[in-house]
């Protein structure tokens, strides 16, 4: 016989789990979230999404999506966090598209994401943090687009990578692409065959069989503050000045198409460069470091028929910022700017072939840097101040005397620059907008021309190719920007 009791706590039991379920349902219902439709221009199955021709990439897919490929679309770039509402993708595809840039953290929000096929496209840019999120990943593929370099660690983090495919694109094996030889032969990846678009000395030879010391390389690294170059005999040489490891002079080696260091320069001497000027008097080749440090001394190096020799030091112990030559009455000076003291003018001494002190530039301390410019015969300089207000100053044969003052706190830029019959003088700051100024030659003054968005300016240079003239300007904490120079008749 059975037992009563047990079959009556079953019954409850059953009667309390269907309630259970049915309260379930109900609060489920009452709860329901709509999910997301498939995209116009998509087709969605199961867990599969296919775009096609569409033109941006969509917000949002079915949440059960796990599958989604793009073909033939007309977006230009894939930008960050596009996908931060699909995070359950296992594999995503694009072929055949039209986009050229792959954006940072362009794939946030994908931690599941094993398998990333990005074939057939234009790609001719990568962020070195496109794909840092994606910790899982297992294959890559970037075959047949129109890289020509990669950024350097641009597969950092992605520990789990099995494959990466990079055929079919034009591969230049300079230094820039030294670092991925270095990683081809430590990953656990596996990689086809490649070769090398580039440069001639290594075109057509197989990036797989490339070792890390067949590049000879400037390695200057992070702690970089300038490099100059210098022509000397049709030989070109670039003066590398670092914080850390020593300063270097390379040459170039055309038989092997690189450059080739030849010296270091004495550590002892300049141990925190800030500057370099190069300059030839009486046909002998110079060159001056700027120090910024307690113990180091700013030095000018000479050229003897086979390399640079310390040829004189001046003033130690004086933390100069900037050196800048130049003639003045014909005759060659140097200015040194320094945080401790006004900047100090050195005129060149024929007979003893050395530098001598000649004056100083009263009532301008602290001043960061010196830089000159010529209106019809007359000099002037820019001094450059980060606290108070930086001058241009005019040559009156005995000295240098006030012209103009402007207002530049944060300032470590005031760079007079000529186009054609125009002179500009411009003033970088980190606090507020630059200010571009333009000759008045009816005042003898400058006068303000042009406000640039530029964030925390360092230099600024022009270049001029085929009869455009572009003006660099470089950032500390954001990009390098590229303005041209265009005159618009406000006329009518």
């Amino acid at each position: 016989m059975g037992h009563p009791g047990s079959t009556l706590r079953g019954w409850r039991g059953w009667t309390l789990l269907v309630w259970v379920a049915a309260v379930s349902l109900f609060l489920a219902d009452g709860r329901r979230v709509r999910q997301p439709r498939c995209p116009v221009g998509c087709t969605c199955t199961k867990d599969n999404a296919l775009c096609e021709n569409v033109r941006s990439v969509p917000h949002t897919f079915p949440s059960d999506v796990v599958s989604l490929s793009f073909v033939k679309s007309g977006f230009n770039e894939i930008t960050g966090g596009s996908f931060v509402h699909t995070p359950a993708l296992q594999l995503l595809l694009f072929t055949a598209n039209s986009f050229d840039l792959i954006d940072e953290d362009a794939f946030l929000g994908l931690p599941h994401l094993e398998y990333l096929f990005i074939e057939n496209n234009k790609i001719a840019s990568i962020s070195p943090y496109a794909f840092r999120s994606l910790k899982a990943l297992i294959h890559l593929s970037l075959a047949y687009n129109n890289l020509e370099t990669l950024p350097k660690d641009v597969f950092k983090g992605m520990d789990a990578l099995t494959k990466v495919d990079l055929r079919g694109n034009n591969l230049i094996c300079d230094c820039k692409l030294k670092w991925l030889v270095e990683w081809m032969h430590h990953t656990n990846a596996t990689l086809d065959q490649i070769y090398c678009s580039g440069p001639p000395s290594q075109q057509g030879k197989k990036i797989n069989d490339l070792l890390p010391h067949s590049f000879d390389c400037i390695t200057a690294g992070t702690s970089t503050v300038v490099c100059k170059p210098m022509v000397i005999n049709n030989h070109l040489f670039v003066i590398v000045a670092q914080l850390f490891g020593g300063s270097h002079i390379y040459k170039r080696d055309t038989s092997a198409n690189k450059f080739i260091k030849i010296q270091d320069i004495d550590i002892l001497k300049i141990r925190k460069p800030n500057d370099i000027e190069t300059f030839v008097i009486d046909g002998e080749s110079f060159f001056v470091i700027a120090d910024s440090s307690k113990a180091g001394s700013t030095t000018v190096y000479k050229w003897n028929g086979n390399g640079f020799y310390s040829h004189q030091s001046l003033h130690p112990w004086y933390r100069d910022t900037d050196v800048e030559y130049l003639e003045i009455s014909n005759k060659p000076h140097l200015i040194l700017s320094s945080s401790s003291q006004r900047p100090v003018v050195y005129q060149w001494n024929r007979s003893q072939k050395q530098f001598d002190r000649r004056t100083d530039i009263p009532d301008m301390e602290d001043v960061f840097s010196v830089k000159h410019f010529r209106v019809k015969g007359d000099l002037f300089i820019c001094l450059t101040r980060f606290i108070g207000d930086s001058k241009v100053m005019r040559w009156d044969g005995a000295m240098f005397k006030d012209v103009q003052t402007f207002p530049s706190r944060g300032s470590m830029v005031f760079q007079p620059v000529s186009i054609g019959n125009w002179q500009y003088a411009i003033l970088g700051s980190d606090y507020s907008l630059t200010q571009v100024y333009q000759w008045d030659t009816k005042r003898s003054q400058f006068v303000p021309s042009q406000e640039l968005n530029i964030q925390a300016p360092r230099a600024f240079s022009l270049v001029s190719i085929d009869d455009r003239v572009f003006l660099l300007a470089s950032s500390f904490k954001g990009k390098t920007q590229i303005y041209e120079h265009l005159m618009i008749d406000l006329s009518n």
